[in-house]
């Protein structure tokens, strides 16, 4: 399946927001959870859109894009 590389980084931005999480503090924690929903929200919004502009299906798009960000193939070489 061909991702735009545009939602990659989105994922690649909310994985990242993600992971800040780990080990914060309760009022650093509530902080940085909005940081990562807001950007989940938003790679939740691009998959929908170009899901819907490609005529695929939204949840074959976003595990395809989850696979590719978080167990991206070994590059050619």
């Amino acid at each position: 399946m061909d991702i735009p590389d545009r939602i990659i980084a989105l994922q690649q931005a909310a994985d990242a927001e993600h992971a800040k999480l780990a080990g914060l503090p309760d009022a650093d924690h509530q902080i940085q959870w909005k940081h990562w929903y807001d950007a989940a929200v938003t790679v939740q919004a691009a998959v929908t859109e170009h899901a819907r502009e490609a005529g695929l299906s939204r949840v074959e798009l976003e595990s395809a894009v989850k696979k590719a960000v978080r167990h991206p193939a070994p590059a050619d070489g």
